[in-house]
């Protein structure tokens, strides 16, 4: 029989998305309460989703003994410090991206997680579509083996209702713009599939929108195993679309899927570079078994981590990795050079990748 384990949710905005994914695997998880520091909001959720308890108190759950998990879906600035507070309390937490706001906070984190009964498990839904797993699944196989040059393009629209907010838009509080919070789902897939990044260069700027973070961005990027890689950005974009194409030498593969915030999801286009290849390609995809993805296919991995041991399905260097491709992205827009990683930590970005002047050029054109 699967134990259930016990998961409260706290952040009612991108953490109704999380409520809705735990609702269709009712087997593997129950969510005992949901928390939000406005009162009303809270209550709302609650009540839609059949749950007992709520609060505008993380306090109270944590001194509670009916949880497994707390799942925090707060604005990025306030993670770091409820990270350590349900470490503290021996649970496993879950946290929504960016995971902190510097590579020294990671860090600080990572020394937290190493004397805690629980486990931190970092969120990159996007990983788990079936289209992806299946590029995956052909790696493991010995396909894709040398890459040679990737894009990826995250073309969103975020127009002042977004910026309306408080927090949104804002160095403080959102601690950056589109490389941060919209496209480190597609960048942390580049990482996933070809390993680490080497050397980045970046130019960012504000065109869309009136806020103090970037929201366009152009970046050239080397990878550690020699590939190269050119990643577009823009929250000005009249129809959304993800789009991510690897050439190797062995095939060509490119997402298909129509919905810009699941680029992961099938249908992929896989193409042999000759039609033998092609072939072995089909007869390895044969075996394939698609699974639940976005949140509910992180969620039921990170439940057989849990409960059997598994591998952990995003883990707290993954989610490192993607800061500290951030770090590198933010630095070089601000000072015009290559940034080359591993980023140390006497580096000036170490402990926050602010811009020192506040921002990166600003040309609004409206109309």
């Amino acid at each position: 029989m699967t134990r259930k384990l016990r998961v409260a949710v706290v952040g009612l905005g991108v953490g109704k998305g999380h409520l809705e994914s735990y609702a269709k695997i009712p087997d593997h998880f129950e969510v005992k309460a949901v928390c939000d520091l406005d009162a009303a909001k809270a209550k709302a959720a609650a009540e839609q989703f059949g749950i007992s308890r709520h609060t505008t108190q993380l306090s109270e759950l944590l001194a509670s003994n009916e949880l497994d998990i707390i799942d925090i879906c707060t604005p990025p600035n306030t993670h770091r410090a409820l990270i350590e507070q349900v470490l503290a309390a021996g649970l496993h937490v879950i946290c929504e991206k960016p995971l902190v706001g510097s590579l020294q906070d990671a860090d600080a984190i990572a020394a937290a997680q190493k004397s805690a009964k629980g486990t931190l498990f970092p969120i990159f839904q996007y990983r788990f579509g079936n289209g992806l797993q299946r590029l995956k699944h052909l790696q493991a196989k010995g396909f894709a083996s040398k890459a040679l040059v990737t894009t990826m393009e995250t073309h969103w629209r975020r127009d002042a209702d977004y910026y309306a907010i408080q927090w949104r838009g804002k160095w403080a509080t959102e601690m950056g713009g589109c490389c941060l919070t919209h496209a480190s789902h597609s960048h942390d897939i580049l990482s996933y599939v070809l390993g680490p990044v080497k050397n980045v260069y970046a130019r960012l700027a504000t065109r869309v929108n009136d806020v103090e973070v970037e929201d366009c961005a152009a970046i050239a990027v080397e990878m550690e195993n020699g590939s190269v890689a050119t990643l577009s950005v823009t929250l000005g974009a009249a129809e959304e679309m993800s789009r991510l194409r690897f050439v190797f030498s062995d095939m060509t593969v490119e997402s298909s899927s129509p919905e810009p915030y699941r680029p992961g999801k099938e249908p992929w286009h896989f193409k042999g570079k000759t039609p033998e290849i092609d072939a072995a390609i089909q007869s390895a995809l044969a075996d394939f078994e698609p699974t639940l993805e976005s949140f509910e296919g992180q969620f039921i991995r990170l439940h057989a981590s849990i409960t059997s041991g598994a591998p952990i399905p995003v883990a707290l260097a993954d989610a490192r990795a993607s800061l500290e491709l951030i770090t590198a992205i933010y630095h070089s827009g601000e000072t015009g050079v290559a940034v080359t990683l591993p980023i140390p930590k006497d580096h000036p970005k170490y402990s926050s990748w602010v811009p020192a002047k506040g921002g990166f050029p600003k040309a609004i054109h409206h109309g």
